[in-house]
């Protein structure tokens, strides 16, 4: 570095680019990941172009030294833009995006090998109640001490004292093991003609290089994935690194399966169910090249790939790309600014794309692959509306009579049936029929939800479980709690006692919570082993069960509610979706659709499947209001424990609010969920034209107040949650 100076970005949140000195004999370069000190501690850093960063010069006689560079490759040229990029238009710390390209500190020390612990079998003399959950929460699985405290939730202790007393074992694990290379001619597929010339488009973008963005639109069960996987192939050939993001963790396994199965080995994933050795192994192969495939959720975005010539974003329409803690990104817009920094092909793949994606297309920044039909003989499901007023359920019931009847005969014909409910646990709220008292909870503006098969009230918010109590803790009375709508595992019961022959299973979070336990699922669907699946959105992404010919919504209205300015539009996509999980094969599927409103916009879509249409009014709509794609929103979003603090410090923000005549200011005021983990949260929402830009603009208006250290101030640029 010139002067034997060096400008490093150091992973520290609270930090912006530091200068260190270069000792003698020590090689840096714009990229090496290296050590400082910072007081007396020691810190994880990249070191940066000077001019990218400017900060504060300092005198050489004032410079610390830089204390070691790591033994692996420099973060490459393009990462580092897209780290600039992501903190300036997302108004986020740089350290904080640079962190998530060096998800793990021990990826880039140099150890072959790491110490891990599993279980052993045998049981010591002396248990106890933490000793015995530990035990058997931790089963077969492995790991160093912290990741196996937390599979137990207990504490570190409580492993060691196993150790110990030789219930559990060490294990050396070998991490710079090389991955199998993928064989991109090992099963090549049979493709329809639809398939087959999309295809050759993504084959021969791939093969050119050069950066060009891709919309993959096919309904369900068109065979996308079979389509992008011949993109896959050549980037293989061609010797580069691919990139498929999937929005869900559980999608991981099943998607292990299907890709060894092509190419006949596994890809690299990157998950957070990974363990520490997985991930420092996953990392280094990355980072050296040598990972030719890697699957994974959004994170896996920033990973320093050296040599990427294809990025795909499958279900891209799903809302679960967008991070909404820490950097508020949103992975399926960074994957293609990261594709325009690589030089490489983008592919977003979706059934139901986004109006953001279809308005790219429309104004020629995407190019547009459609696969209009289904793959072989499959056929798209008929869809009927079940007006709940004219037909409605019996009384303490859920199902209305005609859904009742059609899983009837679905079953007898040896078939599988889906019902579909977005809402986990077993009922949304719980009172006392004595009283009125609501179980709320006590750190958030929530409704304490009942989780029936684990005897627990949970806050889908912040994660606080209690038992459920015997009586009323407001009147004492006992055996007076009733519970107030349905959640999945409500439906189960009813499911049970319509047709209690039938094997059900339920499709949450809570019970398909790691990779495994969605592969146990897929195999036990696979083999007939299930009969009726409940579930709420996770069983709408990606799966392929061709014996499943029967989807029943139970509340098609649910996701109407609240004001959301993508209400309709996600309501469609996650129905068109679950619609998708039926007839997927030979045999004919139905989906019924339960709701109040068959008149409304959304509902006739549906039925009719004018989608078109419906995608047409939408946009429309958003155009008149100026919402996005047509204009921009920002929230600013402030909270703290001191409920006074933070309504001061709102208020303050509003009165500062520049005066733009390109831009709106509304609030601020207290947020739909006003308290979120203890702490009081308000809002204020910005609302510009698309050519204003609006970063610099809050940039500079935030940039001149200052505000209590106990007050947070959280900027979310894009934002798809309004609470």
């Amino acid at each position: 570095m010139p002067g034997n100076r060096a400008r490093v970005l150091v992973l520290h949140p609270a930090l912006g680019p530091l200068d260190y000195r270069v000792p003698h004999g020590m090689h840096v370069e714009p990229g090496s990941i290296v050590t400082v000190p910072i007081g007396p501690l020691q810190y994880a850093g990249v070191v940066w172009e000077a001019e990218r960063l400017p900060t504060e010069e300092v005198g050489d006689n004032r410079l610390r030294n830089l204390i070691s560079v790591a033994d692996a490759p420099p973060i490459p040229a393009p990462v580092r833009r897209l780290v600039e990029w992501t903190a300036d238009y997302y108004l986020a710390p740089p350290s904080a995006v640079l962190a998530m390209s060096l998800r793990t500190s021990a990826a880039f020390e140099s150890a072959p090998t790491i110490v891990e612990y599993r279980a052993t079998g045998t049981q010591p003399p002396r248990m106890t109640e933490q000793r015995t959950q530990a035990l058997e929460r931790i089963g077969e699985r492995q790991g160093v001490v912290r990741e196996l405290a937390a599979i137990a939730d207990v504490s570190d202790g409580v492993i060691r004292g196993l150790i110990k007393a030789g219930a559990i074992e060490s294990v050396i694990v070998d991490t710079d093991t090389p991955y199998p290379r993928p064989d991109p001619s090992y099963a090549p597929p049979t493709l329809s003609q639809a398939q087959a010339d999309a295809a050759s488009i993504l084959r021969q973008s791939v093969g050119a290089g050069g950066f060009q963005p891709f919309l993959l639109d096919g309904v369900t069960g068109s065979g996308k994935t079979e389509v992008y996987f011949e993109a896959v192939a050549a980037a293989i050939a061609a010797g580069r690194q691919s990139l498929v993001l999937l929005p869900e963790i559980a999608l991981t396994e099943p998607f292990l399966s299907r890709f060894a199965r092509r190419f006949g080995c596994d890809p690299v994933a990157w998950h957070s169910d990974l363990r520490q050795s997985q991930r420092r192994r996953a990392w280094r192969a990355i980072s050296r090249g040598e990972a030719l495939v890697t699957v994974g959720a959004r994170s896996a975005l920033f990973l320093p790939y050296p040599n990427l010539g294809l990025i795909v974003v499958d279900e891209a329409h799903e809302t679960s790309f967008k991070q909404e803690e820490g950097v508020h990104y949103h992975a399926r817009d960074v994957a293609v600014v990261r594709g325009k920094f690589e030089g490489c092909t983008v592919v977003l793949a979706s059934a139901t794309p986004a109006i953001e994606t279809r308005h790219q297309v429309e104004l020629g920044r995407y190019e547009e692959l459609k696969l209009p039909g289904r793959y072989g003989k499959a056929e798209l499901p008929d869809i009927e509306a079940i007006d709940l007023i004219q037909e409605p359920p019996e009384r303490g019931r859920w199902l209305s009579p005609r859904l009742v009847t059609a899983i009837d005969a679905t079953l007898e014909r040896g078939e599988q049936a889906l019902l579909f409910l977005n809402r986990r646990g077993y009922a949304p709220l719980t009172l006392c029929r004595n009283c009125g008292h609501r179980f709320q909870c006590p750190n958030c503006t929530a409704w304490m939800v009942e989780h029936r098969l684990v005897r627990r009230l949970a806050c889908h918010h912040c994660g606080l479980v209690a038992p459920v109590p015997e009586s009323c803790p407001e009147c004492k009375a006992e055996d007076s709690l009733v519970a107030c709508g349905p959640g999945v595992e409500r439906i189960a019961d009813e499911a049970k006692a319509l047709w209690p022959e039938a094997r059900t299973a339920i499709v949450t979070s809570d019970t398909l919570w790691s990779p495994a336990k969605a592969a146990e699922f897929v195999h036990r669907m696979e083999h007939g082993a299930i009969d009726i699946v409940i579930g709420t959105q996770l069983v709408t992404k990606g799966y392929h069960f061709p014996n499943l010919t029967l989807v029943g919504v139970v509340d098609a209205d649910l996701g109407l509610s609240g004001g959301d300015l993508r209400a309709s539009e996600r309501t469609f996509q996650q129905i068109m979706q679950v619609a998708g999980r039926a007839g997927r094969g030979e045999k004919p599927g139905t989906v019924y659709i339960q709701t109040h409103a068959p008149e409304a916009p959304v509902m006739q879509a549906l039925v009719s499947g004018d989608v078109e249409g419906f995608y047409a009014a939408e946009t429309e709509a958003r155009r008149e209001a100026e919402a996005p794609p047509f204009g921009r929103y920002a929230a600013i979003v402030v909270s703290s424990e001191d409920k006074a603090a933070a309504e001061e410090t709102a208020r303050a923000i509003g009165k500062a609010a520049p005066r733009i005549e390109a831009m709106h200011v509304f609030g601020p005021a207290p947020a739909p969920l006003a308290m979120l983990r203890g702490r009081h949260r308000y809002r204020l929402l910005v609302h510009a034209t698309r050519a204003l830009d609006v970063q610099d603009v809050i940039r500079d208006w935030l940039g001149g107040l200052s505000w209590p250290s106990k007050v947070r101030v959280a900027v979310d640029v894009d934002p798809y949650s309004f609470v």
